[in-house]
């Protein structure tokens, strides 16, 4: 069950002070949205994956991003500082949320990067949105069940709060310490993954804005999934790097003793900075 929810509940460290002096609200679609904004240059959106926050899904590759970017970071319904509300949970919403914060701070076209669940909800804002989109970089995701490893749904099935590891808790906690919204965020978490939506595959093929693919080779997405993505893609570049789900951005289940260096960052910097075709 630990290796359920380092996939479903990305950590990381992440760092109280900076979260304080950057962090503000926007009320969006009856939202109370958290977001921070780092650097400077052209707009760059993280979106972190499932149960997790800006930092425990980027906390190790944000500074790097935000030397030569506007980094927006958010914290999506019912996680972090984000607290949740009386709607349901899907990609979609989420999708509409941070299409709706970009226009509110007046930004009309931005990059976007999402991990995991929060690839998926780039996916939406590309499909949903695509006015807005520059290019898009989706780690560690599926737009259809077959596209993850059949072990992860066998699981799914069998998720229980107590097998939800401690540090996550405490990740949780550290920033919202009502216990009952951390079981909320589980809740709702888990329920969409095990009601999954499938996004249905030429929507997947509409999609124009350059597209930049990763998953790690030991990933719970199949790496043959995020070929059959690429292949689908007009614009598409793929990375199949070694390692697990968010071993490439230093995810914190992931990171090794003494590790500075995240082989994701350089291609991720090296496709932001090509220019866009016309």
């Amino acid at each position: 069950m630990k290796i359920l929810f380092a996939i479903l509940f990305m950590t990381g460290l992440f760092n109280t002070t900076s979260a304080q002096s950057n962090g503000k609200y926007a009320n969006v679609h009856g939202l109370k949205m958290y977001y921070e904004v780092h650097g400077n240059g052209f707009p760059l959106v993280l979106i972190h994956g499932g149960g997790s926050t800006i930092y425990t899904t980027f906390g190790r590759v944000l500074p790097a991003l935000s030397k030569t970017h506007k980094v927006i970071a958010v914290e999506m319904q019912a996680h972090g500082h984000t607290a949740d509300i009386d709607r349901p949970l899907s990609f979609e919403q989420d999708a509409d949320d941070v299409a709706e914060l970009l226009k509110q701070l007046h930004i009309t076209k931005a990059d976007i990067f999402g991990f995991s669940n929060g690839a998926s909800t780039t996916l939406q804002i590309a499909i949903m949105h695509p006015e807005l989109v520059n290019k898009i970089i989706v780690a560690s995701t599926f737009y259809k069940k077959e596209g993850a490893q059949p072990w992860f749904w066998d699981m799914m099935k069998n998720a229980t709060f107590a097998g939800m590891p401690q540090a996550y808790k405490d990740a949780f906690l550290e920033i919202n310490p009502d216990t009952n919204a951390l079981h909320k965020m589980y809740e709702r978490d888990v329920t969409r993954m095990q009601t999954f939506k499938e996004i249905k595959e030429e929507d997947i093929k509409a999609i124009t804005a350059p597209v930049l693919i990763i998953c790690g080779d030991n990933d719970v997405v199949r790496p043959e999934h995020a070929v059959e993505m690429y292949r689908q893609i007009q614009h598409a570049e793929l990375a199949i790097l070694p390692g697990g789900h968010g071993d490439f951005i230093g995810e914190l289940t992931t990171l090794k003793p003494g590790q500075n260096e995240f082989p994701a960052l350089a291609i991720i910097e090296e496709f932001l900075n090509k220019a866009v075709e016309q």
